[in-house]
C-alpha cells in the first residue's frame, strides 16, 4: 500500500477483530483452547500469561500469519483470508526487531517503511526516530546499537502511522528504559484517540503512562496440564 492509500483510510471506521472459540497450536502441541476476544476501535488489550503459554502464537493468529487449530478469526465479521482490507489496516511488530545490521538506524526504518508502503521521506523518518529518542543515533549502524536502541528504532515504525489501524505488538516494552516506555505509551495514547486499536503482550503490567487496557489472562485457556507446566 502506498502512503496515499494509507491516508485514504483515515475516515474509515476500524472494523472489529474477533477471535471465536480459537485453539492455538505450536508444533505438535495445542497450547490454548476456547479463546474468545472482541477487539474494537479505541480499545487496547493486554494479553498476559506464563512463559510458553502461547501469547506470541496467538498474536500471529490475530495478525493473519498463522491459522488456528480450530475456531475462527474475523475482521469486521469476515474471515481474515477473505477480508481484502485487513493487511493494509494492521501493523504487526514482533519480538524480533527485524533490523538489518549493515544499515544505519534511519536506513533500517526506511526499509521497513517501504516494505509496508508507508511514507519514507527523510523528514518523516527523522520525525519518527525523534519521537522514540533516536534522532541523535539515526546514522549509527544497527550493529552498534544497544538492545534498547534497536527496540526504539523498530518501534519508530509506529510513529509513521497516522490512521486508525490495528496494532499487534509482541512485547513492545522489552529492553526499554523509563523514557522509552513513556514514548511508546504516548504513541499508543494518540493511536487510540484517533480510533485505532492495540493488541499487545507484555511480561510486566502497563505503567501509569499507558492507556487503559483490558487484560486477558491466557492461563485461563491453557490446553491441559502439559501446557500449564510449559515455561
Amino acid at each position: 500500500m502506498q502512503p496515499a492509500a494509507a491516508a485514504a483510510t483515515a475516515a474509515e471506521p476500524l472494523p472489529a477483530l474477533s477471535l471465536r472459540d480459537v485453539a492455538c497450536r505450536r508444533g505438535n502441541r495445542v497450547l490454548l483452547r476456547g479463546v474468545n476476544l472482541e477487539q474494537r476501535a479505541g480499545q487496547a488489550t493486554w494479553l498476559r500469561g506464563r512463559n510458553g503459554r502461547g501469547k506470541t502464537s496467538l498474536l500471529r493468529l490475530a495478525a493473519g500469519l498463522a491459522q488456528p487449530e480450530s475456531g475462527v478469526v474475523l475482521w469486521g465479521g469476515t474471515p481474515l483470508r477473505q477480508a481484502a482490507d485487513f493487511a493494509r489496516r494492521r501493523v504487526f511488530i514482533g519480538h524480533s526487531n527485524a533490523l538489518k545490521d549493515d544499515l544505519s538506524a534511519i536506513e533500517a526504518l526506511r526499509f521497513l517503511a517501504r516494505l509496508h508502503g508507508r511514507a519514507d521521506d527523510a523528514s518523516a523518518l527523522r520525525a519518527a526516530l525523534k519521537r522514540l529518542g533516536m534522532d541523535a543515533r539515526r546514522d549509527a549502524p544497527v550493529r552498534t546499537l544497544s538492545q534498547g536502541q534497536r527496540r526504539r528504532t523498530a518501534l519508530a515504525r509506529l510513529a509513521l502511522e497516522g490512521t486508525a489501524s490495528l496494532w499487534i505488538l509482541d512485547e513492545p516494552y522489552d529492553a526499554l528504559d523509563a523514557d522509552g516506555v513513556r514514548a511508546v505509551d504516548a504513541l499508543l495514547q494518540a493511536h487510540l484517540a484517533r480510533g485505532g486499536s492495540v493488541l499487545l503482550t507484555s511480561h510486566v503490567a502497563p505503567g501509569d503512562s499507558a492507556p487503559a487496557m483490558t487484560a486477558l489472562d491466557l492461563d485461563a485457556f491453557a490446553a491441559g496440564r502439559e501446557a500449564a507446566g510449559d515455561r
